[in-house]
Parts: C-alpha cells; sequence; structure tokens
C-alpha cells in the first residue's frame, strides 16, 4: 500500500482519477482486442447519440456532463473520424445538430457485443457494481446540492466562530 492508498478519503479524487485511468487504458486495449479502432473518450458521445439520435452541441453536453468547449473538441474529433456528422438546425441556424453517420452506425453494431462483455467485466471488478455506483450517484447529487468547495468553506467558518 502507498501513501495516496493510505491517505483515505482525502486521496478520493487521485484513486477516482487513477482508476478512471487505468479502466480508459485498459478500455482501449478491449477495443483493440476485438478488432476495434475506438477511443473510450468517445464513448459518451457515441452512445448518446446512439440512443438520442440527434442533438445540439449544448444538448450533449448536458447530456455527457461535460463543458461547452470540451463536448466542441470531441465532436470535432468524431467528425474527424467520420463518426458523426453535422447540420444546421431548420428553425435555428445558429444551432448545429449532430447524429451518427453510417460509420457511426455500423460501429455502434460492432461495440455492443464487447459492451455486453464489458458490463460483465465491470460487473465483476465493482463486486456486482451496484455499490460503487450507488456511491458515484450519492456523491454526485450531495455535490449537485452543494459544491465540495461550498462544504469546505462552510465547516471553515464554523470553525472560526
Amino acid at each position: 500500500m502507498n501513501i495516496i492508498d493510505e491517505s483515505g478519503i482525502l486521496a478520493v479524487s487521485t484513486r477516482l482519477q487513477r482508476l478512471s485511468e487505468q479502466l480508459r487504458k485498459d478500455g482501449t486495449l478491449v477495443y483493440k482486442s476485438f478488432g476495434i479502432d475506438f477511443e473510450p473518450k468517445w464513448f459518451p458521445v457515441i452512445y448518446t447519440l446512439h440512443h438520442k439520435e440527434t442533438l445540439s452541441v449544448v444538448e450533449i453536453a448536458n447530456e455527457i456532463g461535460y463543458t461547452h468547449p470540451s463536448t466542441i473538441s470531441l465532436l470535432k474529433e468524431l467528425e474527424k473520424q467520420k463518426l458523426i456528422r453535422s447540420k444546421k438546425d431548420k428553425i435555428d441556424e445558429r444551432k448545429r445538430l449532430l447524429q451518427l453517420t453510417p460509420k457511426g452506425q455500423e460501429l455502434i453494431l460492432e461495440m455492443k457485443p464487447v459492451w455486453e462483455i464489458m458490463k460483465s467485466a465491470l460487473t465483476e471488478i465493482t463486486d456486482n457494481q451496484n455499490n460503487l455506483l450507488k456511491a458515484i450517484e450519492e456523491a454526485e447529487s450531495k455535490i449537485l446540492h452543494q459544491s465540495f468547495l461550498q462544504r469546505v468553506l462552510q465547516l471553515k467558518s464554523e470553525a472560526e466562530k
């Protein structure tokens, strides 16, 4: 066990990032092992457009929980790969609507069986996934109501009284 692991809750962000990086790195290798040219960072957009078909940039950003600039960067990458395409909204020409290309739709068909295997492996890793997902959902919900910063500042203020 290293010092970060021993620090407990204080290093939760570091440990989540470490876990995320490992899963992303392995995810890339999983796709490669199935002969699929796909980057895990593309997953949120591809999966969202698979389920929602046509969305604006803002709607995608909201769905995946990324900032607008991060979403734009990801969308540019996916357009370059010809996995998504954009068209102007007929009602509001300032708005770009995005959807999967036929190449993107074919990729989904290739990945669906891989996603099922990945779900099984992740369920094993997270001990039936409910515990980890439940903890993440609870933390996200609490942070939505009061951010980590707000909580720290509130505790600081109370300690100063």
